[in-house]
């Protein structure tokens, strides 16, 4: 399997983030992605660097009003504000947002959602070439690798057409997703990172070609805390394309694996011509969230009821945070494709 990764990648760097009420270290450092890197290539894998691809990886997913604000927003937020570290909203809209803000306070509002998700010197360099991991991967499913590992940092699928947040700014899932539908029609997504997937939900609730189905903990007790539901399951054409299964906090692998089976088999009904699956490490027990307490024979267990999908498979990293038991984790999952 090939690895795709840049190191430019790692420019993306905020010191820290509000959370809680509290400043902390930023969690999502560029760190994890030197561990998750090694990991791969411990696991067998051959390490290519994507090529550049500009913005064609990110316009068939995201608006060009959102894309112009994650690459010009930060130098005309601080023109405006005077301020010299990262750009944090301190807005957000109310209700439906019916105006377009001219300002970039209000627009830095209106395309963040959430205080995680700062920008600062290096983040658009690093969230495109981040994107352009997930393009190349896709690519080499489509010229027939059975699998690919597109190491995406920042990740991406709390993000939607307009709007980041969770660490996420560019959807690499859709990005991966949009590449395969060059040449397929019908794509299944799979999430398991330990936080649902609005991201990917968002963009393709209306897609009755795109199955999205997530794996996490119940979002009433964690983020995004506002979607993630069973009862959102599509619309129009596209009802029953979207399979939500939020689990216990606490749960562990035997629990884990049976709602993965049921989700499997949700796939395989759909008969999908390739899988994108959205590789979130985080559920583990030894990740800094905690939220479930999978461990690295649960992983390798997830990894293995995958690959017996028998499909071409764009693996797309999301969550999955340093830990003494994050490259191993990593290592358990991709050796099922070998």
């Amino acid at each position: 399997m090939k690895v795709f990764y840049c190191e430019s990648q790692r420019e993306h760097d905020p010191a820290s983030f509000v959370v809680h009420g509290h400043e902390r270290a930023y969690t999502e450092q560029p760190a994890r992605a030197d561990v998750l890197h090694e990991a791969a290539l411990a696991a067998g894998c051959i390490a290519h660097v994507p090529d550049d691809f500009g913005l064609s990886s990110v316009e068939p997913v995201h608006t060009e009003r959102y894309l112009d604000f994650l690459r010009d927003g930060l130098d005309a937020w601080r023109r405006a504000t005077g301020a010299a570290g990262p750009m944090v909203p301190s807005f957000h809209p109310f209700g439906e947002a019916k105006v377009y803000p001219v300002s970039i306070v209000g627009r830095c509002g209106f395309h963040i959602a959430d205080s995680t998700s700062p920008l600062s010197d290096g983040s658009w360099h690093a969230i495109l070439r981040s994107a352009h991991a997930a393009h190349h991967a896709a690519l080499a499913v489509l010229a027939g690798d059975g699998a690919a590992y597109a190491l995406c940092r920042p990740p991406g699928h709390h993000a939607e057409r307009e709007r980041a947040g969770g660490f996420c700014y560019v959807n690499n899932v859709a990005v991966a997703v949009e590449q395969l539908r060059t040449r397929m029609r019908r794509i299944a997504v799979i999430d398991v990172d330990v936080h649902h997937g609005n991201g990917q939900q968002s963009i393709y609730y209306s897609d009755p070609d795109v199955l999205t189905v997530s794996l996490h903990v119940d979002p009433s007790v964690a983020y995004p805390f506002f979607s993630g539901g069973v009862h959102e399951r599509g619309t129009g054409a596209a009802f029953g394309r979207n399979r939500n299964y939020p689990l216990p906090k606490g749960t562990g692998d035997d629990a884990y694996l049976a709602a993965l089976d049921v989700a499997c088999g949700e796939i395989g009904r759909f008969a999908p011509e390739a899988l994108v699956v959205a590789l979130g490490l985080d559920a583990s027990k030894h990740d800094p969230f905690a939220y479930l307490q999978i461990t690295e024979r649960g992983f390798a267990r997830i990894g293995m009821r995958l690959a017996q999908l028998g499909l071409p498979t764009v693996l797309v990293q999301e969550g999955g945070y340093l830990a003494p038991d994050l490259g191993d984790n990593l290592g358990a999952v991709l050796r099922a494709w070998r």
